[in-house]
């Protein structure tokens, strides 16, 4: 069983990148040589689906222990298909547009639709070199701040190490003192002073 399904696997691999390849050729191609790959993917695509198919009912034939494994790559091969029809169905959008282009007589390289995209791109680039400016500007104040903040770190730092010296300079001075006095009064005590 599980040789049916390895074999239907890689009928279907060699299918979806012979599918993958078409779907990227379809916005290059024109006129009749596209309705023809068109047309060629779509039946491609039903064989996928009937090799899925297939896949599943093999799956559901092995055994409950060992299908854990079978499942999950059926799960990764429906999401490729997924994948697939999804981009198949963007190039028959793009397709579509052409076809409707070509039927109205608008092939997109008028010099009113160019004069039109020229505006458009234009109102972007400006649009985003204004959001460049207010970034920058954004971040240069940013930067004053942090050089500010700094500053300030600094001085406070110094500040506090001048304080620090003059408590231990404090400290120094009060614990000589008690000592001085005690010595001072042996010394007025002691025999012949």
């Amino acid at each position: 069983m599980s040789s049916d399904f390895e074999s239907y696997e890689q009928d279907f691999a060699v299918l979806t990148a012979d599918i993958t390849g078409r779907i990227g050729r379809v916005p290059k191609l024109l006129g009749d040589e596209k309705k023809q790959m068109v047309a060629n993917i779509e039946k491609q695509l039903e064989e996928a689906r009937e090799l899925l198919e297939q896949m599943e009912l093999e799956v559901r034939e092995i055994p409950p222990q060992s299908r854990g494994m079978y499942s999950s790559r059926m799960r990764s091969y429906k999401q490729e298909m997924g994948k697939l029809e999804a981009d198949f169905k963007r190039s028959r959008i793009a397709y579509s547009d052409e076809v409707r282009n070509e039927l109205l007589g608008d092939d997109g390289n008028s010099s009113e639709n160019q004069l039109i995209k020229l505006r458009e791109e234009r109102a972007h680039l400006l649009d985003n070199t204004e959001r460049l400016e207010r970034s920058s500007r954004r971040l240069e104040a940013g930067y004053q701040i942090a050089v500010e903040t700094e500053q300030i770190g600094q001085e406070m730092l110094e500040n506090l190490s001048h304080d620090r010296e003059k408590i231990q300079r404090a400290r120094e001075r009060d614990s000589f003192l008690p000592s001085l006095e005690k010595q001072m009064q042996t010394w007025g005590r002691a025999p012949g002073y």
